[in-house]
C-alpha cells in the first residue's frame, strides 16, 4: 500500500502541551458567528428599526432647519447632515449590540457560556467586537442606500477612505464602550444609564447637526473634547470633502482612544472584574 493511502494515526498531545498552540481561529470565529446570528434573527428591530428612526431624524431636521436652500459650509443642510446621521446610526447599533451580550449572561446566569470554551481574553473581546461592528455596518450601509435615493441629499464619497477609517474607529469606539458597559452594569438599568447619560449627550453635541464654526469658544473647545466629534466630523469629510477640525489629528486621537479602551477592556475581562466573582 503506498504512504500516502495509509491511514493517518492520531496522536494524543503529551500532558500539559497545548492542542491550540496559537490562536483559536475556529473558538473565535463560533463566538462571532454566534453573536451576529442572535441579532441577525431579530433583524427588522436590529437593523431596520435603527435605520428608520434615523432617517426620520433626516426628516424632521431637514423640514425644520434645511427650507430656504439653507447652507452650511457651503453644501446643502441636508447633504451636510446626512453623513453624521449615518456614522451615529452605526456608533448606536455597535453600542446596542456590545452592551447586551455579557449583561444578558450575567443576569440570566448563562455567562458560563462565555468563560468556559477555550478562548482567550483577546480572542472572546475580538469576537464580541467584531459582532458589533458587523451591525453597526450593516445599519450604515442601510442607511446610505436609503440616502441615495432621498431628494436633495448627495451620499457619494469623496474620500473613502476617510468613510471607511472613521467609520470603523467609530463603530469600535462604541462597541469598547458597550463591552464595558455589559462588564459594570449588573442589569438592565446600568447599562441604559451610559446610553441616556454618556452616549446619547455626546452624540446630539457631536457636531451632527450643526458646525462647530458657529459656536462659541468655549463650547467650541469643548466640542475638540468630544471624541464623537471628531467620528462625525472626519465621516463627513469622507463624503463632502469639508471637516470642521484637522482630519490627521482625529484619525490619530480615535485611534489612540481606541487602544486605550481595547487595553482596559482587556485587563477588566481577564481579571473577571464582575463577571468571574
Amino acid at each position: 500500500m503506498p504512504m500516502s493511502d495509509q491511514p493517518k494515526k492520531f496522536v494524543i498531545p503529551t500532558p500539559g502541551e497545548p492542542v491550540i498552540p496559537f490562536f483559536n481561529w475556529g473558538g473565535m470565529r463560533a463566538l462571532y458567528v454566534k453573536e451576529v446570528k442572535r441579532f441577525f434573527k431579530v433583524q427588522l428591530q436590529t437593523i431596520w428599526a435603527p435605520a428608520f428612526t434615523t432617517l426620520l431624524y433626516l426628516i424632521i431636521f431637514t423640514v425644520a432647519l434645511g427650507r430656504g436652500g439653507r447652507e452650511v459650509m457651503g453644501h446643502p443642510f441636508a447633504t451636510f447632515v446626512a453623513p453624521g446621521l449615518i456614522v451615529m446610526g452605526m456608533m448606536n447599533a455597535a453600542f446596542a449590540n456590545s452592551s447586551f451580550s455579557l449583561l444578558v449572561g450575567k443576569m440570566q446566569g448563562t455567562i458560563i457560556d462565555y468563560l468556559m470554551p477555550p478562548l482567550s481574553t483577546g480572542e472572546m473581546l475580538a469576537a464580541l467586537v467584531g459582532a458589533a461592528v458587523t451591525r453597526a455596518i450593516l445599519v450604515g450601509l442601510a442607511l446610505w442606500v436609503a440616502m441615495l435615493f432621498w431628494p436633495g441629499v448627495d451620499v457619494i464619497p469623496v474620500h473613502p477612505a476617510a468613510v471607511l477609517w472613521f467609520g470603523l474607529m467609530g463603530s469600535m469606539l462604541l462597541s469598547l464602550i458597550g463591552v464595558l458597559t455589559s462588564i459594570w452594569a449588573d442589569k438592565f438599568d446600568h447599562s441604559a444609564a451610559i446610553q441616556n447619560f454618556v452616549v446619547g449627550p455626546l452624540s446630539l453635541l457631536s457636531g451632527t447637526f450643526y458646525s462647530i464654526e458657529n459656536l462659541h469658544g468655549v463650547f467650541q473647545a469643548l466640542s475638540h473634547a468630544n471624541p464623537f466629534f471628531y467620528v462625525i466630523s472626519g465621516f463627513r469629510y469622507g463624503f463632502i470633502g469639508t471637516a470642521d477640525s484637522p482630519v490627521l489629528i482625529g484619525a490619530i486621537s480615535l485611534l489612540v482612544i481606541n487602544l486605550l479602551l481595547v487595553w482596559a477592556n482587556y485587563v477588566a475581562l481577564d481579571r473577571g472584574w464582575k463577571i468571574k466573582s
